[in-house]
């Protein structure tokens, strides 16, 4: 398990996208839309980890949610693994919750999975596989 990225939720991704290029010293190098989260993303590549940039695109979104309650920042983190269906066995034995129980597709080309909050000191923890072709 490793640290792939950090998700961060913004209001308005293309202000955030220029602060954030701006910061870094470089653009974002992928945009996606995913539809099953109702969020746009965008990208930034750093060293061996990535920051993403979450913006609603649907209302009942729960980034929409998460900005309406905290405000922009910090939303996940996301942690890299070789089994997702292993690793969510792994953590339902050691009594971790998760807010759906079986992985979806996300985005960056990922399967993903999200332990809910309650059970990691509230902090949403995204478990994330790459798409194997």
């Amino acid at each position: 398990m490793k640290l792939e990225h950090i998700g961060i939720a913004v209001k308005n991704l293309s202000s955030s996208n220029e602060l954030f290029e701006k910061l870094f010293g470089q653009a974002a190098y992928k945009f996606e839309c995913v539809e099953s989260e109702g969020v746009e993303t965008s990208f930034f590549q750093l060293g061996a980890s990535k920051i993403e940039l979450l913006q609603a695109s649907d209302p009942k979104s729960a980034v929409s949610k998460f900005i309406e309650k905290r405000g922009e920042g910090i939303h996940h983190l996301a942690f890299e693994v070789e089994d997702i269906e292993q690793e969510i066995a792994r953590l339902k034995s050691e009594g971790f919750e998760f807010v759906q129980e079986q992985p979806k597709l996300g985005a960056d080309h990922k399967i993903v999975c999200f332990l809910h909050p309650k059970t990691t000191n509230g902090v949403l923890v995204e478990l994330c596989q790459e798409i194997k072709e």
